[in-house]
């Protein structure tokens, strides 16, 4: 039973997992659907009730009913490298391999359909609130005067893009910044602008989440950072040195992320948190396909072994390394029934 992840030539970070699944005798397909066709092909028939679909990379061939998981880690656009490139080849390609791929028995992290829907942030407040998780005041508007009124009541804000990527620039993030006190605001008229009241961050906090299996790292926050209007107020944007370590998740947050990722249906999620001078953890976004290797690299928690074992299915030689969660956290007991495994 073959383990296949769906990310980019580039992904350093996925290499921790296969490092881990080698090790173990798990096989393991990589793939780029940016290179089908071309480099990658697909085949699948259907005939007398039952599907039989292939998968070829390199001239490997790999039966999609041996699929036991699917990765989708950060793939490329399909058809994006192909010779004669273009929307409707992309359409075609999209079509054939993950509606092939939906065929098949194999457990997916994260499941394209769930993975979708959780991108979308004013989604991802509302659930997160919904679970219990602290959420800072949010206003997303096109009225200059909603957005007066909200800056009103909220004098210390931060704008943010929706989205979060930059247009027209793939990978290029905008970072998270103080809104200065002077705003007039007639500019959010030409598109959806996110405010939202600035948490006074004694530390970054990002959570990663491996089916039931957690690791948080704390970043301390500079206090004199973000004292000046205007200021970018964003963890990926510090200057290099900061360090992160391993910190155990409270037991109210731990709940509240695991009923999270269960209504999302993501067996996966990158939490990113603002903890406060009083230890609070607010709530700031969840990215369903975030980076872990920074974090392993820094901290040392086995993320990319976890990433392995789920995928394998089963208990890793190579695996290892504690739940990091405090007793109390809400955390199944042995061989109890994950329900982010989707």
């Amino acid at each position: 039973m073959t383990v296949l992840i769906l990310t980019c030539e580039q992904d350093v970070t996925a290499d921790l997992a296969v490092v881990e699944l080698n090790a173990n005798g798990i096989p393991v397909l990589r793939l780029d659907p940016a290179e089908l066709p071309g480099d990658v092909d697909v085949s699948g028939e259907y005939v007398h009730g039952a599907f039989q679909g292939h998968l070829s990379v390199g001239g490997r061939m790999v039966s999609m009913q041996g699929l036991r998981s699917i990765w989708v880690r950060r793939p490329g656009t399909p058809a994006a490298g192909a010779v004669a490139s273009s929307a409707w080849l992309t359409e075609e390609s999209s079509q054939a391999l993950y509606g092939m791929l939906r065929c098949t028995d194999a457990r997916w992290m994260n499941h394209p359909d769930a993975a979708r829907r959780a991108r979308h942030k004013p989604w991802q407040l509302w659930l997160a609130r919904e679970c219990g998780l602290p959420v800072p005041a949010t206003l997303i508007t096109t009225f200059p005067r909603v957005a007066r009124e909200f800056a009103e009541r909220y004098p210390d804000l931060v704008v943010k893009p929706v989205s979060g990527s930059h247009p027209g620039d793939d990978g290029l993030a905008v970072p998270t910044t103080r809104v200065r006190p002077d705003e007039d605001f007639r500019a959010v008229e030409h598109g959806p602008t996110l405010l939202q009241r600035r948490i006074r961050t004694a530390a970054d906090i990002r959570l990663t989440v491996v089916g039931e299996r957690m690791f948080a790292a704390r970043a301390a926050a500079d206090p004199d950072a973000a004292d000046d209007d205007g200021a970018v107020v964003d963890v990926r944007f510090r200057p290099s040195g900061v360090s992160w370590r391993p910190v155990p998740v409270p037991p109210r947050v731990a709940d509240a992320v695991l009923v999270y990722l269960e209504r999302a249906q993501l067996s996966y999620g990158a939490f990113d948190f603002a903890e406060d001078v009083d230890g609070i953890w607010w709530f700031l976004e969840c990215n369903q396909s975030g980076q872990f290797g920074f974090i392993e690299i820094e901290t040392g928690q086995p993320i990319g072994s976890a990433v392995a074992q789920w995928l394998a299915g089963e208990p890793l030689d190579a695996a290892g390394g504690d739940d990091p969660r405090p007793p109390g956290s809400g955390r199944p007991a042995d061989g109890a029934t994950d329900p982010t495994r989707r």
